[in-house]
């Protein structure tokens, strides 16, 4: 039998005495009926889903040394790429073509072998044909099959133009253009490619001069080269000193008529910021001088330099904007967007943001990037249905091309910005014949669409397809979603490992390493969404993984869970990484993946339980032990749920695999993977063959709990009913059983018979189990949840015809009048009596539940009176809830507790809902009320009655006041009383309810005393009335048990006669609280933990402040004078001298001499204690004692005191007062006459040899000679005076005739006393001598540092300035003129460029 632990409410039996079970249902913080804040009240729950976190999926990683699943590694990749997590690209060596470009023979080898010289790979281009340029000036050209097809050049052009520096392949993949290193620029036709069909040499500087050509300077390295549209023999081209040409190389009757139009940039020296996009150049000056000028020193690069150019491909589309010829130059300042037909013209022109420039490594960054126009793949969907249509007349259905994309980058930041033609109508005038026509005139338009921030400068651009960029920067490769305007993949990548064609251009200075090292646009380029990549080792390729392909990875290992996982993510939008291949919209793109799903969850079910899985390897170990492969079954089912639930379509998971799980015999790892998704709610429906074996499962494994939780968290409709009833009642599963009945038979009274059987089943059994306590209190939870509408345990919101019949229900049987059968029809009748026999009462089932916990079902009720079900219902309502509740009260078979908590609910609900109670409710049942309220014994139940008294007495007026206010009082109904008397303006009798009240803190009280006192002045013409003092009177000992400090400031402002009586108090006996209370009342003491409560202490008088001399002389000895000051007004001085006399405070009484004008008095006075002193420490040194130390020490103490004190009085009146007033030379004399009588009574005493302790003798003659040498001190400090005379002070103070009476000469003690003075200025003297030279030493170090800084000037880090870029001292004639700063961290630079 367990033991129950004591409960705060008792049931009593139908016929006995009150049985008391323990409550776990409500704890007072929580009842509603409780004076403390209600919190939310939710029915409790005995069990919690516990669902099991999906797995998360990893692939395995991937290794770009391992470029290619289908070639072996190779040693040349030098960490071109790393490894990530998650493979991205599918890269490819490309050996076959990389074996005609790496891993040459030396020269003179090749010449014996007669090997060709193909010299090293400088920059590459792949649209048709892969093309690669080398150093010695040839062009390799491969197709994609790796076949070599031409090598254009031969050594001798090779020879004459030097390394190709830039590679270009026209439109149809016939012509080859290539610029070179020496400014040569050679058109390569395929059909005949060993020798160039057309050669644009470099014009000499005269040529330019002179204005008979244009074109690229001799040396000028060629940085970019492009095909003009479909054109053959139209090119475009730029340098490096920032010139870009227009290249016409056609023939004129089979003659070379070429013709080069300069269309950006100016040669040196020339004044103009940019040509003009004409057929005739500018006219430059002379410019021979900064020409001559090159040499090894670093070049100045122009200021317009072109960081890339390119002109708009054609697509496979036409589009209005291939008419205009459109070329892109990219400067580190600008954006130009040039036209080449009809006419040459400049069309857009960006200006950088001037905050970009202000970052040298990314001023000189840019990059290019076009896209032509292609078939919009969102017309797709919609060209099916109008190639339906057209598929009948034949017609060819008219597909929307996109508008071409530019994409360009400076530094970090990315752009993109779209083109298109607008057409306009304009009026044209014929000039023949005067005529006017409209025409329509083309415009291009520009629309930015899309920006942002890479996290480092961007070092290439290419477009992977319409949607996709790769975008390199020094250590990494990102994929950027142009639709989507994010980042969708992103590798770490090696900028080092790519070819860059200026790398030989760092030996003369003309470009850094470190710029030339990230020069690598021209080793990458796309073609057809493949990334071509030209290495320092190996040329590759890669290819963007498409959702396809990576499904197709996992399926190639035989890894078929990862394959479903990961294109589950794809189905519902969470894979990460790019999503090619993938249509946009969600339904298109989920109608897509579904069959692949389908198709993966079969495969992978058919080779998991496959014959030949078992036998090919999977199982092997190197023990011969064998694998276990129980994993494999247990994620096939978790993997395929989360598939089917994605899906939503579970006819595979509960037909197709549980039955291979069944036949297979191992159908109960089916049933444990399932139940973490059913308790989760993510596959709510279950078909009932598989409800009943999940059920059965924990039945048999002994875990009913766990049964009980599948069967409340599964379908109802698919439950076994009968299975699931038998268990619960079986097992005690009362959750589960009222989820079966409520949402599985919509039955809500069945629930509540069951518990009440169960009550009074506790009734009958007289040793109950705590559980099946625990169990009987569920009951309120279900009411409480029913009631409210919810559905129990969930306490999800039932729908609002479910909900309404089931509060019906519920308030029909628990309220019936008498016992009746459930069901209906056929039912069995329902009875709560002990005995079976037993008669059954009114209101039977309402009347058990009271009995059983009044307040947990009240607390129900509580809740359910805020429904708006109550408001609008027929059959039930708040009022006759309230009528049955009293019926039931009156009968008298209640515990007290349960009556108690009947009226709180009454008393609390009738002010809440007036409209349906108060109107309907006699006066004298709410009277009875509000007495029975105040007549209860219960002690912990006195703060809750109050506060629902208080709520009745909101809305209900009683008739006999006197009567209700005594009951109160009796009952402690402070909080009341103290409203009713501040109402009523009752002074007296509220002083009194704040004295008595034990709830309130000392705090309150107090605040409280104080309000009501205040406010009883103002009605008492402006005094204290006299009941307030009687009560005070009679209320001290409660009011100092309370707060001691708190009481005294009360009495002091408003009755300070009480202060004598609150001393003589019981509280009070001590001398420390009398010291204390005192304290208080003398402002600005440094004891008091409170306000001062006045200026002075004038309340206080003359006994009282001499009791708190006389006790601060005890407990705070060092605070006397400071008290003495604050009390001067109010005390006897020689009362207040007798009391410090007596206490030993000597100090105190010189102080008071001193300051009522008897200086000298006060010195004579400190003459006699100190011969007294002197005695009393010559006896205790004479004879030794234990705790003699102590009582020396005290002596001591009491001796410098007097001295100190003595000093402030010769001091101040040297200083303040004239010779005539007071004589200084009298007191200074008498002062130290005393001191000196001192010394030498204690060294007399101690040469005797008498003491004991000859350490402690010394101390005491070292601090007394030192209390001389300091008044020694002070005297030379004012000795400037004529009243005080030092020689005549002295020569009195060795006077024999003075000194008649003592032992010994005063010249030893002198020469003592003296000595050390001395030898103590001779000390600070040395001292002042050390810290001087240690200053001068310090101050001349950081001088000759400062002077060596200065003389030795800072080196600069180069030769240019580093803001503008321009060379300091561009000649010698100019270096006078110029002027230069340079800071101490090396940075130099034109003082004009620093403001």
């Amino acid at each position: 039998m367990s033991s129950l632990p004591p409960s705060r409410v008792g049931s009593p039996a139908p016929n006995g005495p009150f049985i008391q079970f323990p409550k776990p249902f409500l704890h007072p913080n929580v009842s509603r009926l409780r004076s403390f804040t209600p919190r939310s009240s939710s029915a409790p729950s005995t069990g919690s889903p516990h669902a099991q976190p999906l797995i998360n999926f990893s692939p395995s990683p991937s290794h770009f040394s391992e470029i290619s699943r289908t070639s072996s590694p190779s040693a040349g990749h030098n960490g071109l790429l790393t490894g990530q997590e998650r493979e991205v690209f599918r890269w490819s060596s490309l050996r076959s073509a990389g074996s005609h470009l790496y891993n040459q023979k030396p020269g003179k080898a090749s010449a014996v072998l007669g090997d060709l010289l193909t010299g090293a790979p400088m920059v590459l281009t792949a649209n048709g044909f892969i093309c690669v340029g080398t150093d010695k000036g040839r062009i390799f050209v491969f197709d994609f099959k790796q076949t070599l097809k031409y090598i254009c050049g031969s050594d001798s052009s090779g020879s004459t133009a030097g390394p190709v520096s830039a590679i270009a392949l026209s439109n149809d993949h016939t012509f080859v253009a290539s610029g070179h290193t020496t400014g040569y620029i050679q058109l390569f036709n395929l059909k005949t490619p060993e020798v160039a069909a057309r050669t644009v040499t470099p014009v000499t500087l005269a040529a330019v001069t002179s204005g008979r050509q244009e074109g690229h300077l001799p040396g000028s390295r060629i940085i970019s080269i492009s095909f003009v549209a479909g054109r053959h023999t139209a090119v475009v081209s730029a340098d490096e000193h920032g010139l870009s040409f227009y290249h016409s190389l056609g023939k004129v009757l089979f003659v070379e008529a070429s013709d080069t139009i300069r269309i950006f940039g100016n040669y040196h020296g020339e004044d103009a910021a940019e040509a003009s996009v004409s057929g005739h150049p500018a006219n430059p000056s002379s410019q021979q001088n900064a020409l001559d000028h090159l040499s090894f020193r670093r070049r100045r690069r122009p200021r317009n330099t072109v960081l890339a150019m390119t002109t708009l491909p054609l697509g496979p589309l036409p589009h209005p904007t291939d008419v205009y010829q459109i070329v892109t130059l990219l400067t580190p300042t600008k954006l130009v967007v040039v036209g080449l037909k009809p006419t040459p013209k400049t069309w857009l022109k960006i200006m950088r943001d001037e905050e970009q420039l202000s970052s040298p490594a990314y001023r000189r960054r840019g990059c290019l990037a076009w896209f032509p126009s292609v078939q919009d793949s969102s017309t797709e969907k919609s060209d099916k249905t109008v190639s339906m249509k057209n598929a009948k007349s034949g017609k060819q259905p008219q597909r929307p091309p996109t508008h071409p994309v530019l994409s360009y980058s400076w530094g970090s930041h990315v752009y993109l910005l779209r083109v298109h033609e607008q057409k306009t109508k304009q009026t044209v005038s014929n000039s023949r014949t005067g005529k006017t026509s409209e025409v329509e005139v083309g415009t291009l338009v520009f629309e930015e669409v899309g920006k942002w921030l890479m996290d480092d400068a961007v070092l290439a651009i290419q477009w992977l397809n319409v949607n996709q960029l790769a975008i390199f920067t020094a250590s990494a490769l990102s994929i950027y979603d142009a639709h989507g305007m994010k980042i969708v993949e992103a590798v770490r990548f090696d900028s080092s490992s790519l070819v860059s064609p200026s790398l030989g251009q760092t030996g003369n200075g003309s470009i850094s390493y470190s710029d030339s090292v990230r020069d690598i646009a021209h080793s990458i380029r796309t073609y057809k969404g493949k990334l071509f990549l030209l290495g320092r080792q190996e040329l590759f390729v890669g290819t963007l993984l498409s959702w396809a392909d990576r499904i197709l990875s996992f399926v190639e290992q035989g890894d078929f869970l990862s394959a479903i996982e990961l294109t589950r993510t794809y189905y519902t939008g969470e894979a990460p990484g790019n999503r090619n291949g993938l249509p946009e919209d969600p339904e298109e793109r989920q109608t897509v993946i579904a069959d692949k799903i389908h198709d993966l969850m079969m495969a992978s079910s058919r080779f998991t339980f496959s014959e030949d899985r078992m036998t090919d390897g999977t199982h092997a170990s190197l023990d011969g032990r064998g694998v276990d492969r129980t994993s494999l079954f247990e994620d096939l089912v978790a993997t395929c749920a989360r598939a089917c639930i994605a899906l939503d379509d579970f006819d595979f998971l509960f037909e197709g695999l549980f039955q291979q799980y069944e036949d297979a015999g191992i159908h109960r790892m089916f049933l444990h993977q399932l139940e973490p998704f059913v308790l989760d709610g993510s596959i709510p429906l279950v078909p009932p063959r598989i409800t009943q074996r999940l059920v059965a499962l924990h039945e048999e494994g002994g875990r009913p709990d766990l049964a009980e939780r599948i069967i409340w968290h599964i379908e109802p409709s698919c439950l076994d009913i009968n299975q699931a009833i038998n268990l619960c009642r079986t097992h005690q599963l009362w959750d589960a059983l009222v989820y079966v009945y409520t949402r599985a038979l919509r039955d809500y009274v069945s629930p509540i018979i069951e518990f009440l059987a169960l009550i009074r089943s506790l009734y009958q059994n007289p040793a109950p189990t705590d559980t099946v306590i625990k169990n009987a209190y569920k009951i309120y939870s279900y009411l409480a949840t029913v009631l409210c509408g919810q559905i129990y345990p969930s306490q999800e919101p039932l729908e609002p015809d479910e909900a309404s019949f089931a509060k019906r229900d519920v308030y029909s049987f628990i309220f019936c009048g008498h016992s009746t059968t459930w069901p209906a029809e056929e039912g069995n009748l329902v009875l709560t009596s002990q005995d079976e026999n037993g008669m059954e009462p009114t209101y039977p089932y309402a009347r058990l539940l009271l009995r059983f916990d009044a307040e947990s079902f009240l607390h129900c009720l509580d809740m359910a009176f805020e429904d708006s079900y109550l408001h609008e219902s027929s059959d039930m309502s708040r009022l006759m809830i309230v009528r049955i509740l009293l019926d039931i009260m009156s009968s008298e078979d209640l515990s007290p507790s349960g009556v108690t908590f009947m009226n709180i609910f009454i008393a609390r609900n009738v002010p809440k809902y007036p409209q349906y109670l108060q109107d309907f409710i006699a006066p004298s049942v709410l009277h009875n009320v509000l007495t029975a309220l105040a007549t209860q014994p219960e002690v912990e139940t006195r703060e809750d009655r109050q506060l629902a008294a208080e709520y009745l007495l909101s809305v209900y007026t009683p008739h006999d006041e006197d009567r209700l206010l005594q009951l109160f009082e009796d009952a402690g109904f402070y909080r009341i009383l103290r409203s009713w008397y501040r109402h009523e303006r009752h002074w007296g009798p509220l002083l009194t309810a704040f004295l008595h009240d034990p709830e309130l803190r000392p705090s309150e009280m107090f605040s409280g005393l104080e309000e009501v006192i205040v406010s009883s002045i103002r009605d008492n013409k402006k005094q204290v009335p006299g009941d307030i003092i009687n009560i005070l009177t009679t209320s001290l000992d409660e009011l100092l048990q309370a707060d001691v400090l708190a009481t005294a400031s009360l009495l002091d402002k408003h009755a300070p006669e009480l202060h004598e009586t609150a001393l003589e108090s019981s509280r009070l006996s001590d001398d420390r609280d009398q010291f204390i209370y005192l304290n208080h009342l003398v402002p600005d003491s440094e004891y008091d933990q409170y306000s001062p409560t006045s200026s002075s202490p004038s309340h206080i008088n003359s006994r009282l402040r001499h009791r708190f001399i006389r006790l601060q002389c005890r407990f705070a000895p060092s605070g006397i004078i400071d008290v003495l000051k604050r009390l001067q007004d109010g005390i006897d001085w020689s009362t207040a001298l007798s009391i410090c006399e007596e206490a030993g405070a000597y100090d105190a009484v010189i102080w008071s001499m001193n300051y009522r004008g008897q200086p000298q008095e006060a010195l004579s006075k400190a003459d006699v204690f100190e011969k007294q002193l002197t005695l009393d420490l010559t006896r205790t040194l004479a004879s030794p004692a234990p705790g003699s130390t102590d009582s020396v020490n005290k002596y001591l103490n009491d001796l410098q005191a007097i001295g100190r004190r003595g000093i402030s009085v010769c001091m101040e009146h040297s200083s303040t007062s004239s010779a005539g007033e007071v004589p200084l030379e009298d007191i200074w004399y008498q002062l130290l006459s005393s001191q000196i009588h001192t010394v030498q009574a204690l060294s007399a005493c101690c040469s005797t040899g008498k003491g004991g302790d000859a350490g402690l003798e010394g101390e005491v003659l070292s601090t007394l000679r030192a209390i001389v040498q300091e008044t020694f001190a002070s005297l030379v400090s004012v000795s400037s005076t004529q009243a005080v005379s030092f020689p005549r002070l002295f020569k009195r103070l060795v006077d024999p005739a003075v000194h008649s009476g003592t032992t010994g000469t005063p010249y030893t003690e002198f020469r003592a006393i003296l000595t050390g003075m001395l030898e103590s200025y001779r000390t600070d003297g040395d001292m002042l001598i050390i810290s001087k030279r240690l200053i001068d030493r310090d101050v001349f170090d950081s001088v000759e540092l400062y002077a060596k800084e200065k003389m030795r000037g800072w080196t600069p880090s180069c030769g240019v300035c580093s803001s503008c870029g321009r060379t300091l001292l561009p000649s010698q004639a100019d270096a006078e003129n110029v002027q230069i700063r340079l800071s101490r961290t090396g940075t130099i630079y034109h003082l004009g460029c620093s403001t």
